[in-house]
């Protein structure tokens, strides 16, 4: 199928999703996006999309695939089965890429009622940022059905540098992500009580920050986290509230399997201290903020 005939909508505009629906214009795909804030959807539109709405409604019987790029399953769920549904107006044999941080189950729910509806679902969570989310080389994480990677190979190869194969079966990929998700947060988690005990013994924190970054303790997440304290701001590309609600599915997937957990539990712990003193809304970095004692950065120009 060449590329400028299959036709993408990306639901969810967000730092990833907007990336991802970029990736998709940049590789020749017919691509459409939706989401509810309107400054998005002008920005894709400006962009070169065929077109943008609060949902896909509109566009749903012309796509070939749909990205789903929101926050959580109840979202998903929402978009999909919920009031004026999209599975109920996509064709039989549309592509339905499930790209949210969700459980097993729930990947697993969703992709048997888009298969009752001769659907093809992926259970394909993502990871890299919003700055790979740009440049198309977003890590995927995938299971499905043959059929559904074929249906689905346009869209992976603009939005992807790397696509893992989990298997056929449903729930793999989220599962994966899940395990991803630990190490994710207990990094931010981890480079935060760094950064809070150098602020407590009077180090400059850029300073800290630069040796870090060129030595051996450094992880992707520090790098790029911690530059966001460095800086003083916060405006948020992946808030806190987002990793108390993955740290969640971390420690839920751990108990089903009467796993500990120790680090996942504390650092938990931490994001779920920093939204309930009002920081949930700000960048996940922010979790710093629930160290006492310390003075930090403020925005530069502030």
């Amino acid at each position: 199928m060449i590329a400028n005939s299959y036709t993408v909508c990306v639901v969810g505009l967000g730092s990833m999703g907007m990336g991802a629906a970029q990736s998709c214009l940049r590789a020749g795909l017919r691509t459409y996006g939706a989401d509810l804030n309107p400054a998005a959807r002008a920005a894709l539109t400006e962009g070169g999309a065929a077109g943008a709405g609060e949902n896909a409604l509109a566009f749903a019987e012309e796509l070939d695939a749909v990205l789903l790029l929101v926050v959580n399953a109840a979202q998903c769920k929402a978009v999909l089965f919920g009031e004026d549904g999209l599975a109920a107006r996509l064709r039989p044999g549309t592509g339905v890429m499930v790209s949210a941080t969700i459980s097993a189950a729930d990947a697993k729910e969703i992709a048997a009622g888009l298969e009752a509806r001769g659907l093809l679902p992926l259970d394909a969570p993502v990871s890299g940022g919003a700055a790979r989310a740009a440049a198309g080389e977003m890590t995927v994480m995938a299971s499905g059905s043959r059929a559904a990677f074929d249906r689905l190979r346009p869209v992976l190869d603009a939005v992807a540098g790397k696509v893992y194969e989990i298997g056929e079966e449903i729930g793999l990929g989220a599962t994966v992500k899940i395990v991803h998700q630990l190490l994710a947060g207990v990094h931010i988690a981890a480079g935060a009580e760094a950064m809070a005990l150098a602020a407590r013994a009077g180090i400059p924190l850029s300073t800290m920050y630069e040796v870090v970054t060129n030595a051996a303790g450094n992880s992707w997440m520090f790098e790029n986290r911690m530059k966001h304290v460095v800086d003083g701001d916060y405006t948020p590309k992946s808030a806190v509230d987002i990793f108390v609600k993955d740290l969640r599915l971390v420690t839920e997937t751990a108990l089903s399997l009467n796993f500990p957990l120790p680090l996942a539990s504390t650092a938990y712990t931490m994001f779920a201290n920093a939204s309930n003193a009002g920081f949930g809304k700000e960048d996940d970095a922010a979790v710093i903020k629930t160290f006492a004692g310390i003075a930090l950065p403020g925005r530069k120009g502030e």
